[in-house]
């Protein structure tokens, strides 16, 4: 191989990577093993044939139906050097009364400028004349979503709410998962597999020359969210819910609840494709907004009701709360057993222990505390990033009593 050849395969691969960074940058999930396989995908099909090039990156690096529309918009602006596109998120405020029907704004406010309103140009090579312009808009960007990942959600604004929600949605991705009774296929199981085992020798003349194993199947673990939308939590509510909302279309074992003075299930009215009509849905159906707060009785309305169908039963279930209780502390601390005996883990995620010398020191906080597993800081992005991690570590072992830990570092 020339040293010229050399040179243009840097050249490519350099040009595949700062592909990725965009998708990236756009909200898909790309890792440097996917990046791994569509090296190996491009190696196998002629480069010189466009839909061979496309569908070899877009099954190697697309896992997603959502992300099909995001991928392709940057493979002809990158690849194809189509001219800059730029995609619109409309704005939405979950605080404020909502509109029946999507409505188009072409407005410069309306472009999210992360994820999927950043301009994608021409696929030049980083080495190239004009990378440091491209390099310097991206650390803005990069500067831009830093601040909004720090920033309070009580201090966002609508357009700090509509720049949040694709940073939102690729959080809530999250799908923790469970050891399921159903054992599949494994060379490193711990289980053998005799069946398997005899079929295989039939190729080797009845000889069980390979032995065959199982290991346990990973499936998804249930997922249930309650959401406190009471009036102190109300401008940590609207953001809970975008995340509820990205929540119950990432994942079809995701359950949805708000609550303030009475109990009201989200999850049908969230589900669907379009965020914007889930999310009005929702409002519609909350008629508790920045109303009381009854955590122990809707926590008992849950139990009777859910929790007695089984959806409690090896869940995680995270509640969003202050802790302001104006019901009886004593009720709610019977309830919280109640979800702790049945649930595989309960998280609370609370948005004032994201302020420094924090304590829980209000009566319904205190009552629901010895029945919580995680107790965590909910005030932001990078709570909620913390609150997916967690999720992601929850295994299949006893509880551990992190809430105090986590707590004296909040």
């Amino acid at each position: 191989m020339t040293q010229e050849h050399l040179h243009r395969g840097d050249a490519f691969v350099r040009k595949l990577v700062t592909f990725g960074r965009i998708l990236r940058e756009a909200g898909l999930e790309v890792g440097p093993g996917r990046m791994q396989d569509a090296l190996l995908g491009l190696a196998a099909v002629d480069l010189t044939n466009r839909d061979d090039v496309y569908w070899a990156l877009r099954c190697t690096i697309v896992s997603r139906r959502d992300d099909i529309e995001v991928f392709d918009a940057a493979f002809a602006a990158f690849w194809e050097r189509a001219p800059r596109i730029v995609l619109q998120q409309r704005p939405i405020d979950l605080g404020v009364e909502l509109p029946e029907e999507n409505q188009k704004d072409d407005s410069p406010e309306a472009v999210d400028a992360h994820a999927l309103g950043r301009e994608v140009r021409d696929g030049e090579d980083p080495g190239e004349e004009g990378s440091d312009d491209r390099e310097e808009a991206a650390a803005a960007i990069w500067s831009a979503d830093e601040l909004l990942r720090d920033r309070d959600f009580a201090r966002y604004g609508p357009e700090e709410l509509r720049r949040a929600r694709a940073l939102v949605a690729r959080i809530a991705r999250v799908a923790p998962r469970r050891r399921s009774l159903r054992r599949q296929p494994s060379p490193h199981g711990a289980t053998f597999d005799p069946r398997r085992t005899l079929r295989e020798a039939m190729r080797t003349g009845g000889v069980p020359i390979e032995r065959a194993w199982r290991e346990p199947k990973l499936v998804p673990r249930k997922l249930v969210y309650l959401v406190d939308v009471s009036g102190s939590m109300e401008p940590y509510a609207r953001a809970m819910v975008m995340f509820l909302q990205a929540a119950v279309r990432a994942g079809r074992h995701v359950e949805a609840f708000t609550f303030g003075t009475r109990l009201t299930r989200l999850t049908p009215h969230l589900a669907g494709r379009d965020p914007d009509r889930a999310l009005a849905n929702a409002a519609r159906a909350v008629p508790d907004w920045a109303g009381g707060t009854r955590i122990g009785e809707n926590l008992k309305a849950f139990n009777d009701v859910w929790g007695r169908r089984g959806l409690t039963r090896g869940a995680i279930v995270v509640i969003a709360s202050d802790g302001w209780e104006r019901g009886d502390p004593t009720l709610l601390a019977e309830q919280m057993r109640r979800l702790h005996l049945a649930a595989h883990r309960v998280v609370w995620a609370n948005p004032l222990a994201g302020g420094e010398g924090y304590r829980p020191l209000v009566a319904g906080m205190q009552a629901a505390l010895p029945y919580v597993d995680d107790f965590l800081p909910g005030h932001n992005l990078h709570a909620l990033e913390t609150l997916a991690e967690v999720l992601e570590e929850i295994d299949e072992g006893p509880r551990s009593p992190r809430a105090s830990t986590l707590l004296s570092t909040a």
